[in-house]
């Protein structure tokens, strides 16, 4: 069964997209811990981050170092935090999270935002690239 994240590569599920490539995909969470908060997976969907070929992951953490400059530069933030979980979808992927604090990172505090909201954070985050 296909994972959510399969099901975004495919188009079946919308998301606010940042970026891609062929092997790549970067999009905004939509229960963010801080404002910004995206994801970076691989298309290719692979369970365990650490399950991925070498190549993959060492493309997957290039795009998610690009998209993280990015990020950077459209977040008013001390800095952007890279976490990986893997426990609530069988997909690898990277969060990347602007914070000023440890508490951004906590995944416990949620941010709300309108439609809209995530349409021009996507829109300016890739503005950046």
């Amino acid at each position: 069964m296909n994972s959510i994240f399969t099901k975004i590569v495919k188009g079946e599920i919308p998301c606010y997209k940042i970026a891609e490539t062929a092997k790549c995909l970067a999009f905004l969470d939509i229960n963010p811990n801080s404002l910004g908060h995206t994801l970076c997976i691989p298309k290719k969907e692979i369970d365990l981050i650490f399950d991925l070929e070498n190549g993959d992951y060492i493309e997957l953490m290039s795009f998610s170092k690009k998209i993280a400059i990015a990020l950077k530069k459209a977040i008013d933030c001390e800095r952007i935090a890279m976490s990986v979980i893997g426990l609530e979808v069988p997909h690898a992927h990277v969060h990347l999270i602007p914070i000023n604090s440890m508490d951004d990172v906590s995944f416990k505090k949620k941010l709300k935002l309108e439609t809209h909201d995530f349409k021009n954070l996507a829109k300016k985050i890739s503005s950046f690239l």
